[in-house]
């Protein structure tokens, strides 16, 4: 009977020790907690992994890019009340209002309300929601280990929740619902984009370019100039961008391979060896360059609020772009060159690349690749040297460039060493890219009094 009674004497001894020691425990205060929540790197976190389920879903080039928009104005918008020198996007972004506001007097984290809203938006705009679960788990762990009061999280969280859903309603009003279950006509003309081995895939989004615009007044705003006429016959322009992409698919270098399968960034690709077939998933061009954001972003020491700008404007830039090259895509409805060289040329003629399922004219990674280059500039400076690591994971290397302009147009004319492209969509969708880039932030940075903000 002693012993228990001692035993229980020392249990309830040790209950008072742990009760104290937790009562005495220091919370962190408004200060520590949020500095810890404001490093940029927990939003790459989740940047990261909505890709990993972009890359999943097989979604299209253009549909990625949609995702990433809503994804990043969301996270941007959460942030805002914290951030008092940037201003809401409301009123810039076409038919986008003002997002709700927190509480006044109540104590926020507006990092986590960030972070809370792309997630809570990444997850609803995609498919594999189930892949965000582990994730979140563990990720929003971080913050309470930060040493913020529960009330404050519970209060940050929803607010996060509140910008969501307002990212969310507005982006149920796109027309992209509008858009779905439609296919492009093959009208077999002479000159006119028809599907491509070795799927001969359906024609992918035709109806892309009703999707509301981002910055843009029109999809049309930045239409090119027209392409080369279609004509085969020998000496003709058109025949001389065939013969072109011909001869430099039976005679490419090395570096020139490396080139165009450094940026291939299909993310469906068909792989046939004899009766079985099999697709490979990987980044999509918009997701390549928001990791060229992040590796640019990290280099440059770029803080919460930087970061997450960047993000936001350079995905806009390539929302934009799509609905720009898509517009004109589906208007010039152009031959790809493996349709033209297997009819009149060589038979057995094949790309290096995969020819992607829509028409040709323009280049859409010459557009999205120089749209983000310009706004990536305009951010952080011109001739700003970095190496590209991103997609090294999935085998296709590593390369070093003087600048992001220079890394665009090796982007853009990775598609003619790839035989998927004729040289004028490339050498036009660059500079339709600029234009738009260039618009972009200019309209978007421009400020109240008509100045442009501070890089």
């Amino acid at each position: 009977m002693m012993k228990m009674n001692t035993y229980r004497k020392l249990g309830w001894l040790l209950l008072i020790v742990l009760w104290s020691a937790a009562g005495c425990q220091k919370k962190a205060t408004p200060d520590e907690y949020n500095a810890k929540a404001s490093n940029p790197e927990r939003y790459n976190q989740c940047l990261n992994k909505l890709t990993e389920v972009v890359i999943h879903d097989i979604f299209s080039p253009p549909v990625a890019s949609r995702i990433y928009s809503y994804a990043n104005l969301a996270g941007y918008e959460a942030m805002l009340p914290g951030q008092p020198k940037y201003e809401s996007m409301a009123g810039k972004l076409k038919k986008y209002d003002t997002p709700p506001k927190p509480e006044a007097g109540q104590e926020y984290c507006y990092p986590l309300a960030s972070t809370r809203a792309f997630l809570v938006v990444g997850r609803a705009l995609t498919f594999s929601a189930n892949f965000f679960d582990d994730f979140e788990k563990n990720f929003y762990e971080q913050y309470r280990q930060d040493g913020m009061p529960d009330e404050v999280y519970e209060r940050s969280v929803a607010y996060g929740d509140a910008v969501a859903k307002h990212i969310l309603d507005f982006a149920s009003k796109d027309t992209y619902k509008q858009t779905r279950g439609f296919k492009h006509t093959v009208t077999n003309e002479e000159g006119t984009w028809v599907p491509t081995p070795p799927a001969y895939m359906d024609a992918a989004e035709p109806q892309w370019a009703k999707i509301r615009c981002w910055v843009m007044d029109t999809c049309s705003q930045f239409m090119p100039p027209r392409p080369a006429a279609y004509n085969v016959k020998k000496g003709s322009p058109f025949s001389k961008l065939t013969e072109e992409v011909y001869e430099l698919g039976k005679n490419l270098t090395e570096e020139q391979k490396k080139i165009a399968y450094f940026w291939d960034d299909n993310a469906f690709v068909m792989n046939v060896a004899g009766h079985v077939s099999y697709a490979s998933k990987k980044m999509t061009p918009g997701g390549h360059w928001l990791a060229i954001t992040q590796t640019i972003a990290r280099q440059k020491k770029a803080d919460f609020g930087q970061t997450v700008e960047a993000y936001a404007l350079t995905s806009f830039a390539l929302s934009d772009g799509f609905i720009s090259c898509w517009d004109e895509k589906y208007r010039t409805n152009r031959v790809r060159p493996e349709t033209v060289i297997n009819k009149y040329i060589d038979p057995k003629w094949t790309p290096y690349l995969q020819t992607p399922a829509f028409p040709e004219y323009t280049s859409g990674h010459s557009v999205i690749s120089a749209a983000a280059a310009e706004v990536l500039t305009n951010l952080f400076g011109d001739n700003v040297a970095f190496t590209d690591s991103t997609e090294h994971p999935y085998g296709h290397g590593v390369r070093s460039f003087k600048s992001l302009r220079e890394a665009a147009v090796e982007a853009s004319y990775s598609r003619l060493y790839g035989g998927i492209h004729f040289r004028d969509a490339l050498e036009l969708g660059n500079l339709q890219g600029q234009q738009l880039g260039a618009y972009v932030f200019h309209k978007l940075k421009a400020k109240k009094d008509g100045t442009i903000a501070s890089k």
